[in-house]
């Protein structure tokens, strides 16, 4: 009976890993998506522990314990507005499993290692230690514990493939079993630093991309492990995450309108020369939360931008009661969501449904564009690239061609931010100077609290 579980339980465990993807779609089953997800992997655990390979519990139990101890505080003290950073790490740590288990098994079977199983071991270490490295650093330009925007320096590509070049050319030189003892440990250093030297020319901006793109390195890592370890269930497991990553980060490519070179290789978000003195010479118009709140009670339908800007200020929870009062005065009040606002595709519905605000209010943009021309107000949260009106028209914008909110196309644009500093694309948002857009200046969170405050005196008068 045990012998034949495990089959089951793989059987289960892929099944669940293919509805969980499935049901993560859409916010109204994502829910659901993340308890198959769980389900998937419970049986996955109790599945290869039954198997006949596993002849002693007591090293798999020290490394639940301490898998426990670090994983538990993570997930119950992260921030939803850190989810991406989360994520990253969650790569890191299961790369760098692969890579280990990859390394361990290289070792292990020593002389009787075989040409197909060498090769697997090689594309499992090289992609997992690379994944590794390149997480922590991804981790660390969300978290801004190293610089968010791109470090360059002269032949920087050519240093970096150079680098993947001579590491695959190790590799190789491994499988053939005739490389000498030194050679594996050199393979797993070079895919290690390429790892670090890939994020460097990365601004903080694209990290989003890039972390779906590793996500799609750590699902084919874990698949070559599968081939390694003769486990279906990796191979299954590990080609769904890394077709679902790499769609993913296709998605998001199209969505600002960039390729994977522009992206991996473009340094983009370098601050344009004089972008913060551009936009300081440059007249706005700013209002106050009286004169937000009284525009937005005499208004018939309101459309609401949030941004990461709202994810870091975590106003998503005034903005719900903002939006409570503004129904209550018969305001027909929506949500317009870019595919990359925030930090990752979804995180502005997640953090908007962490506050209770229906699903139905929000809408995609390309289902919600044409409304903006309907709009009284457009309310911008934290947004920047994404609303700027230069993606349209200014051929020399790094923004040219990317999809954006057609916010300007409203009767008022009402922009909340703390400054008028630019976004990750390092570029002067030509939205702020419009002769119907007030700037908000000020915490997103402190500055919708004043306007819940000020909405009845507002709307008495």
């Amino acid at each position: 009976m045990t012998a034949n579980f495990w089959h089951f339980a793989y059987i289960i465990a892929a099944f669940c890993t293919v509805l969980s993807i499935k049901w993560l779609n859409s916010p109204v089953t994502a829910r659901r998506g993340v308890r198959a997800g769980e389900i998937g992997m419970l049986f996955a655990i109790i599945g290869t522990l039954l198997r006949h390979e596993v002849v002693t519990f007591e090293w798999i139990f020290a490394g639940f314990l301490l898998g426990a101890a670090i994983g538990a505080p993570l997930a119950l003290k992260m921030p939803m507005t850190s989810v991406p950073q989360f994520t990253a790490l969650s790569h890191a740590f299961g790369a760098l499993a692969a890579a280990l288990v990859g390394t361990a098994e290289y070792y292990r079977l020593g002389a009787h290692i075989t040409a197909f199983t060498g090769a697997a071991l090689v594309v499992e270490t090289l992609l997992g230690y690379l994944t590794f490295t390149a997480s922590v650093m991804a981790f660390g330009k969300l978290q801004e514990l190293v610089p968010t925007r791109p470090m360059t320096y002269r032949g920087q590509n050519l240093v970096n493939l150079a680098l993947l070049a001579a590491a695959a050319a190790i590799g190789v030189w491994v499988v053939t079993g005739a490389a000498p003892a030194w050679a594996f440990p050199a393979f797993s250093a070079l895919a290690l630093v390429f790892g670090v030297l890939l994020i460097l020319p990365i601004g903080g901006g694209d990290m989003p991309t890039v972390i779906a793109l590793l996500n799609s390195y750590a699902g084919m890592a874990a698949a070559a492990m599968g081939f390694a370890l003769d486990n279906k269930l990796l191979i299954i497991a590990g080609a769904l995450n890394a077709a679902s990553g790499f769609i993913l980060s296709v998605v998001m490519c199209k969505a600002m309108n960039r390729s994977f070179t522009n992206v991996l290789f473009g340094a983009f978000g370098q601050v344009a020369p004089g972008a913060a003195a551009k936009a300081a010479a440059r007249p706005v118009r700013s209002a106050t939360a009286e004169d937000a709140a009284e525009i937005l009670s005499a208004a018939r339908n309101v459309i609401i931008v949030p941004g990461y800007g709202m994810a870091v200020a975590q106003a998503q929870h005034k903005l719900r009661e903002l939006t409570d009062q503004l129904v209550k005065r018969n305001v027909d009040v929506q949500f317009a969501i870019h595919p990359v606002a925030g930090r990752m595709p979804g995180h502005m519905n997640v953090l908007l449904a962490e506050a209770d605000i229906p699903y139905d209010r929000l809408h995609e943009m390309d289902d919600i564009n044409a409304e903006f021309a309907e709009a009284d107000v457009a309310l911008v949260i934290g947004a920047n690239d994404v609303v700027n009106p230069a993606a349209r028209h200014d051929k020399t914008s790094p923004i040219y061609g990317m999809p954006i909110l057609d916010v300007d196309k409203a009767r008022t644009v009402m922009v909340i931010k703390r400054s008028l500093n630019p976004g990750f694309a390092g570029i002067d948002n030509e939205l702020y100077y419009h002769d119907n857009t007030l700037m908000l200046f000020g915490d997103a969170k402190a500055f919708v609290s004043e306007i819940v405050k000020a909405l009845p005196v507002a709307a008495a008068a």
